[in-house]
């Protein structure tokens, strides 16, 4: 983790045998059945999903026309790399700003998944009590994923 006056960085990784391409699909297209509920807009009436191209959102919706852009795609590899940019949930109310990506890398029988957040913007109470929270919910996110996609049959 890095914190400065201007934002902070924080980084969490998790291995698992799943194929990249596995879990790039489970990223994308499964996305609503491994997020946390607790850290959506509207609980378990939210629905997230993830437009895979430059430009589509990774949006929330729920009954009576509520949703939400929670980020927005900026860059597509596919199996590889995606990028989101905008604030997760209270930071995007606070004004703040990042790029959060999401790495694949495969080695031997295992894959590497990364998730960085880069966040910039102003706090008036700086950053040392909210990077590690951002952390820490990032790290629930990313098991989120892991878990999915150890504990899921292929289709």
């Amino acid at each position: 983790m890095y914190i400065s006056e201007q934002g902070f960085v924080v980084k969490n990784e998790v291995e698992t045998h799943a194929d990249p391409h596995l879990v790039w699909q489970a990223l994308v297209n499964d996305v609503d059945r491994w997020w946390p509920k607790d850290h959506s807009w509207w609980g378990k009436e939210g629905t997230f999903s993830i437009e895979p191209n430059a430009g589509g959102c990774f949006c929330e919706s729920a009954p009576n026309n509520r949703s939400a852009e929670h980020m927005r795609i900026t860059f597509v590899e596919p199996n590889k790399l995606l990028r989101m940019t905008g604030g997760l949930g209270p930071l995007q109310s606070m004004g703040m700003y990042g790029a959060l990506d999401w790495t694949f890398s495969r080695e031997d029988d295992k894959t590497t998944i990364t998730l960085t957040y880069t966040v910039q913007g102003f706090n008036a109470e700086g950053f040392e009590k909210l990077a590690p929270v951002v952390a820490k919910v990032q790290g629930q996110q990313l098991q989120g994923l892991k878990t999915f996609v150890e504990n899921t049959p292929p289709m």
